[in-house]
């Protein structure tokens, strides 16, 4: 694990309290608070927003591909903006959640949020033939887009890294979820060959686009928006809602335990209640520093029901990351301690991110 030993600010425009912003998220890490929780406002940080484009594309990956269009549509999108608390302006390329597994041969299709990747092999014993290649077309277009945001960000936005995904959901990615739910029954020794296949590359392709970023006196922060002056990474593994904690702890947990051990952050992202079921054993890494806990629409909210479940994350030592309603802010507030908490929620106004923050102060 490297020890980040410096400590800089970004002198950004758009968030001139950058730096008693990052003395909350290190002390949110460590689950401690200085004077109050951090709190994300983050309707602040989506860059959807084409109000201003004139442009055309023949398809729309043509459009996920015009690095001009995506860098200055974000760049114009926080134009007199003033980022509050822990919130902070972040570019980070983008070309949809399945982009680590087509670095080795998939094909993306797109469409007009997100992207999902087409099968590139059909039996476990094609894994051999997968191999790493940065000079393919999408490692090649977030190196582009990574190098464009540097060229314009000073003094405006921060530049991020894209979403990684090794692990089964990189080998879902190759091989069909379906199908590899077949092969954990089918060929499980198969299984496992793919995933430390999944994950023999990781290191080397985060550190490549990580050391992009330092260069050019950047912090690691990815899609959620918590920098870190080290190593920040967001381990996750949705395909583990479709399995059992037994099969979790034989085929997730090697793969996760080395994916973050060179990080000095990790925040493992916990998608709804199916990932869940595994948490003592992702607890159990001392590595992760914490969870986000992503609760899930219709019967999973409000956030009042998973009171007990985040408790049980904070009595062993993890901080967690919530998304909460601002509505349900102070029945929050009235059942949980502050150390070790992040709120993320959203909010347009600046008078009304004002008077969170205020009663965020007074927990």
């Amino acid at each position: 694990m490297s020890h980040e030993k410096k400590w800089w600010d970004l002198q950004l425009d758009t968030k001139p309290d950058f730096d008693m912003a990052m003395k909350r998220v290190y002390a949110w890490y460590e689950g401690e608070i200085i004077d109050r929780p951090p709190v994300r406002f983050s309707a602040h940080n989506a860059f959807i927003s084409e109000k201003n484009s004139n442009r055309s594309w023949k398809n729309i990956e043509e459009k996920w591909f015009d690095t001009e269009f995506q860098v200055e549509n974000f760049a114009e999108s926080i134009e007199g903006k003033k980022f509050l608390a822990e919130t902070f302006p972040v570019f980070w390329p983008n070309l949809g959640p399945n982009v680590y597994a087509a670095f080795y041969g998939c094909e993306l299709v797109f469409e007009e949020v997100t992207s999902w990747a087409m099968h590139c092999i059909t039996g476990l014993d094609e894994v051999d033939g997968l191999k790493l290649d940065m000079q393919n077309k999408y490692f090649k277009k977030l190196e582009e887009m990574t190098e464009y945001a540097l060229s314009i960000c000073a003094g405006k936005f921060m530049v991020g890294y894209t979403d990684f995904h090794p692990g089964l959901d990189c080998v879902a990615a190759w091989r069909g979820t379906q199908n590899l739910l077949l092969d954990l029954y089918d060929d499980p020794d198969g299984v496992k060959k793919a995933a430390e296949k999944s994950i023999y590359d990781f290191q080397k392709v985060y550190d490549h686009f990580d050391s992009m970023l330092k260069k050019r006196n950047q912090l690691s922060v990815t899609w959620m928006g918590i920098p870190s002056f080290g190593k920040m990474h967001i381990p996750s593994c949705d395909f583990s809602s479709m399995i059992s904690e037994e099969q979790f702890i034989e085929y997730c947990l090697p793969i996760l335990e080395k994916e973050v051990r060179a990080m000095d952050h990790n925040i493992f992202h916990v998608d709804g209640k199916g990932v869940a079921r595994h948490t003592d054993a992702i607890l159990d890494i001392p590595e992760i520093k914490a969870l986000q806990w992503v609760q899930g629409e219709g019967e999973s909210k409000p956030i009042m029901q998973w009171i007990p479940y985040i408790k049980r994350i904070r009595k062993a030592g993890k901080s967690v990351v919530v998304d909460i309603d601002k509505n349900e802010l102070e029945s929050f507030i009235s059942e949980v301690e502050p150390e070790g908490i992040f709120l993320c929620m959203s909010s347009d106004s600046e008078e009304e991110q004002k008077e969170i923050i205020k009663r965020v102060e007074k927990w």
